[in-house]
């Protein structure tokens, strides 16, 4: 990744209203700061549609438009639509920002659409891993072994007992122009992503790794430490595809995810077999990530 600095306009002001040590708060934060003040932003139903403050309350300085939980994707056709009709395509940028229930699960179907339609426009699926404002219950984002509400561990440990869906990779097979992954933890990553993601024409898409300390069980202090343990650890791989060709973009040295995982209450019920089920799925996807990468070269 080409060396960035992190802008110093900011485009999110004092009085949000999310938990402390909010990922998606700093993730929004760094979004806006690569886009600039010219952004449409459509939010569906997430801890998003709260954070902004109650109205006359506002924290973003740039236009709003709130939705139902499914149609993320839908919206942004339709303000793309709306900017052609005026002749500002080219100087205003369409942003979804949603959450991992709102895009892996509920709103799917709409992003699906969405890219298959092309539309010029960048969708961020904020990756905090539940359902995390009706109550942390489990999505398909949601990391095997974990605790949720709706994933209880008692007498039988009915932790989730599904490894997490690769909302990136799907993307990938809709062979759009762009589909990046990022965390907080490595903001001149995430802006250059977005940077370049401003930059093509067609859809993009981003998965930004999102610590939750309500959900996830942690200090709100480490947040940043989390999501930099989980890139390390290889749970949350940085990577790019650009046109079909992959490029790591973070190769920090490698430490076990337990590292990562004990910070976090939501893993701590877990024995050590699972955990090193945990361990030889991350190196599995680390080695299949490396193979593409390698293959994307030889293109």
């Amino acid at each position: 990744m080409v060396k960035t600095t992190v802008p110093r306009e900011e485009y999110m002001m004092q009085g949000h209203v999310a938990c402390q040590g909010c990922g998606a708060t700093i993730a929004m934060r760094y979004v806006l700061k690569a886009l600039g003040q010219k952004t449409l932003v459509s939010i569906p139903a997430c801890c998003w549609a709260v954070i902004p403050g109650i109205w006359p309350q506002a924290t973003l300085k740039t236009p709003l438009l709130y939705t139902a939980f499914e149609v993320t994707g839908a919206a942004l056709s339709g303000m793309e639509a709306a900017l052609k009709a005026k002749g500002l395509e080219d100087e205003i940028t369409v942003l979804g920002f949603a959450g991992d229930g709102g895009t892996a699960d509920i709103g799917i179907q709409a992003l699906s659409g969405m890219v298959e339609r092309e539309t010029n426009a960048i969708y961020v699926m904020y990756d905090n891993e539940a359902y995390m404002n009706t109550g942390i219950q489990r999505s398909g984002s949601t990391p095997y072994g974990a605790w949720t509400t709706t994933t209880p561990v008692g007498k039988k440990h009915e932790w989730k007992m599904e490894f997490k869906k690769s909302v990136a990779e799907i993307m990938v097979a809709h062979r759009i122009p762009y589909v990046a992954t990022a965390t907080i933890a490595y903001p001149e990553d995430l802006i250059a992503k977005v940077k370049k993601a401003k930059s093509i024409k067609g859809s993009k898409f981003l998965q930004i790794f999102s610590s939750c300390p309500t959900g996830w069980k942690h200090p709100p202090e480490i947040s940043v430490e989390i999501s930099r343990k989980a890139v390390a650890s290889r749970m949350f791989p940085l990577y790019e595809v650009e046109n079909g060709r992959y490029r790591i973009t973070q190769k920090p040295k490698k430490i076990p995810v337990e590292e990562y995982l004990k910070l976090q209450g939501r893993f701590r019920y877990l024995p050590e077999e699972e955990i090193q089920r945990i361990q030889e799925h991350a190196d599995r996807e680390w080695e299949i990530l490396l193979k593409k990468e390698e293959f994307s070269r030889e293109l």
